[in-house]
């Protein structure tokens, strides 16, 4: 069976790959079985050179990683050097601290018993990687994965199934053993057969919140690890003293870059009472002057969204809110490419906005932002709480402190402060609520991939004789 990849810039199909059989997909679990016993054995810091190889040659061939990154998902070509640079960024920030995070925990002196803990490779982890920032949501976890002992089996969305092919490609001469690593292409059914597969041993699911159920539905009864990042409906607050200009710039890229396709991309705004006129001018001003159009024209720097229906979800919740009595702010006719039907989609702010309306509560994963007044940081944290997500959170404020102080209330796995829609991968990047559970990135990603096995020597000698 043959899948085809339509391309939102055209509609055409621009990739095709056969499905993978279930005696294929066999034999590329068992080939991982065979081989993680042996990269298990290798030692880290060949396990390390071996990334950090990879990962030039990923980068080396970045120019036609990035005409594919616009061909499937429709990303500007000017804005697709971000995502080469955050994988290397992240991969060799967690070569670095793989030394530390799989180091052997030492335990405090006992006379008679030596005693210590290592990290352990699960065994084979299957990575289900998303469209929309495929090459960064991967290698969040196939590095650490990888740089743990365990084998990697990358499944990549239907949008974009280069990118699997694209990363197992870079390790091709690194030394890498065969069977290490490496993709499929599987339809739904055959992802959940592979989820339920006994010689997967844990799961990394980047998606919708109906995904990861999905994840945990054939996951269960088998008790290995899932690991979920299951996106957001993520919060900004602009407190009465924070730099207006910087916000403005900060939080409108925030909500539009990549189409406002970001599971941490802002999408909904409160705003002081006190300097909401003065940021909505700003701000719309700003929005004003993006190029809608082809991604493949550099002076475009808002692409279509990933399909048409995706278009039309958000264009039905700019109408809900409309009709319940927020103001558009933005007129779509300053924006030619806009057309009903298409992916081609204006960016909207929204403001008279309340949470009565579907665009304040659900996820939009588009280019729309609503704006909502506040009279003091209570109800600003009141209303940032009043979601079933909980990713990122923004306080933009001139007193840091304050705002880190007031970030302690609010249900998030990342806080910024004066900034947003960032991964940093000295920090954890995990959620809360309906976000998902697990984390990856820093020390701690480590651990989602690994599992602790204690070591408990007794000393048999003429000391240690009559001890019980």
């Amino acid at each position: 069976m043959e899948q085809h990849t339509l391309s939102p810039i055209d509609g055409k199909v621009c990739v095709s790959r056969e499905l993978s059989s279930t005696t294929q997909i066999g034999t590329i679990i068992e080939r991982a079985t065979q081989s993680q016993k042996e990269w298990q054995a290798t030692p880290l810091a060949m396990r390390k050179a071996i990334c950090k190889q990879a990962i030039a040659n990923f980068v080396a061939n970045q120019e036609a990683i990035r005409q594919e990154i616009t061909m499937m998902m429709g990303r500007p070509i000017a804005q697709t050097k971000g995502e080469i640079l955050g994988v290397e960024e992240r991969a060799l920030a967690m070569i670095e601290q793989a030394e530390k995070a799989l180091a052997t925990i030492e335990l405090a002196e006992k006379p008679g018993f030596t005693r210590y803990i290592k990290r352990v490779a699960f065994g084979n982890v299957l990575v289900i990687a998303p469209w929309n920032y495929p090459y960064l949501t991967a290698i969040n976890a196939v590095i650490p994965a990888l740089l743990a002992g365990n084998c990697v089996i990358l499944k990549h969305s239907a949008q974009t199934p280069l990118c699997s092919e694209r990363l197992v490609q870079a390790f091709e001469g690194t030394g890498l053993p065969h069977g290490v690593f490496q993709f499929v292409h599987t339809d739904h059914q055959s992802t959940e057969q592979m989820i339920q597969h006994p010689q997967i041993d844990y799961v990394a699911f980047t998606g919708s919140v109906a995904g990861g159920a999905m994840v945990e539905k054939n996951a269960a009864g088998r008790f290995i690890g899932v690991g979920l990042e299951l996106g957001g409906k993520d919060p900004a607050y602009v407190r009465a003293d924070a730099d207006i200009d910087h916000a403005v710039e900060t939080l409108v890229d925030g909500a539009f870059f990549n189409s406002g396709q970001s599971c941490c991309g802002i999408e909904r705004i409160y705003l002081h009472e006190s300097i909401h006129d003065q940021f909505v001018e700003k701000a719309v001003a700003l929005t004003k002057q993006y190029q809608l159009g082809n991604p493949n024209s550099s002076a475009t720097n808002l692409g279509p969204v990933v399909r048409t229906a995706a278009a039309d979800f958000v264009r039905s919740q700019i109408e809900d809110a409309l009709a319940k009595g927020a103001i558009a702010n933005i007129d779509e006719s300053w924006f030619t490419e806009s057309n009903n039907g298409t992916p081609y989609l204006a960016p909207q702010i929204l403001t008279n906005v309340d949470h009565t309306m579907r665009v304040m509560t659900e996820e939009s994963f588009g280019p729309v932002v609503g704006i909502q007044a506040v009279s003091s940081d209570e109800e600003a944290v009141k209303l940032m709480n009043d979601s079933e997500f909980g990713l990122t959170a923004a306080i933009f404020s001139s007193d840091e402190q304050a705002a880190a102080t007031l970030g302690e209330q609010i249900e998030t796995g990342t806080l910024f402060v004066n900034r947003c829609d960032y991964l940093d991968p000295q920090l954890a990047w995990t959620g809360v609520k309906n976000s998902g559970r697990g984390c990856t990135l820093s020390t701690i990603g480590f651990e989602m991939l690994t599992r602790p096995k204690s070591f408990h020597i007794k000393t048999l000698n003429n000391q240690a004789a009559g001890e019980q």
